[in-house]
C-alpha cells in the first residue's frame, strides 16, 4: 500500500497556545509509523476569514490556498484544546469553509485541557465531522492538565504510554484511511 497522506491540523489560534507542541509531538509519532506522509497545517498560518460567503460566491484566496492540502489528505488528526466545554471558533471556521475535502475520510483527535483533557471538545467535534460525512476513529489522545505533562523539549514525561496511545490511533487511521481511499477510487462518494 502506498503511504497515506495525513494532515495534522493545529486547531487553536490563541496567543500562547500549546497546540503546536502537541502537534509537533504527534507528527513525530506519525512519521515513525510507516503508513503515513505528514502535512502539518497550522490554522494561524491559514488565516481563514471568519465571515463565510454565500453559496456560489467566490471564495477568498486564503480558503482556496488551503483547499488542495485538505483535498489531498487521506486522513486527518485534529489537535484541539477545550475552550468553554467545546472547541475553538478557529476550528469551526476551518471545518465550515470546506465540504468535499472532509468527505469519506477518517478523523482522529489529540486534545488537551484541564481536568477534562479536551475530551468535551472532541465529543462536540465528532458530531460536526459526522455532518460533513467524515468518519471519526474511536481512540483519541488526551492530555489532562497538559502544562504538567511535557518537558522543556516538548516531549511527554510519560513518553512510552503516549507513544503507545499514538500508535493505536494511527493504526485505526491507517485502516480507515486505506479502506476509504480504496472506496473513493472505486466510486466517488455520494454525500
Amino acid at each position: 500500500m502506498s503511504a497515506l497522506r495525513l494532515a495534522v491540523i493545529v486547531g487553536s489560534t490563541r496567543d500562547g497556545r500549546f497546540g503546536p507542541t502537541a502537534a509537533h509531538w504527534f507528527a513525530q509519532q506519525a512519521r515513525s509509523h510507516s503508513d503515513f506522509e505528514i502535512d502539518v497545517i497550522d490554522l494561524v498560518d491559514a488565516q481563514l476569514p471568519t465571515t463565510i460567503t454565500d453559496f456560489g460566491a467566490p471564495e477568498p484566496a486564503e480558503v482556496t490556498a488551503l483547499a488542495p492540502r485538505l483535498a489531498e489528505a487521506d486522513a486527518f488528526v485534529i489537535v484541539t484544546p477545550e475552550y468553554n466545554h467545546s472547541y475553538p471558533a478557529s476550528l469551526k471556521v476551518a471545518i465550515d469553509w470546506y465540504r468535499d475535502e472532509w468527505q469519506a475520510k477518517p478523523v482522529g483527535f489529540v486534545s488537551y485541557g484541564g481536568m477534562g483533557g479536551g475530551l468535551r471538545a472532541v465529543e462536540h467535534l465528532r458530531t460536526v465531522f459526522t455532518e460533513v460525512h467524515a468518519t471519526t476513529v474511536r481512540d483519541t489522545i488526551s492530555f489532562h492538565s497538559y502544562w504538567d505533562k511535557f518537558d522543556e523539549e516538548g516531549l511527554p514525561h510519560d513518553g512510552e504510554s503516549c507513544a503507545h496511545a499514538a500508535k493505536g490511533m494511527l493504526d485505526q487511521l491507517s485502516w480507515w484511511g486505506g479502506a476509504l481511499k480504496d472506496a473513493r477510487a472505486r466510486a466517488p462518494y455520494g454525500g
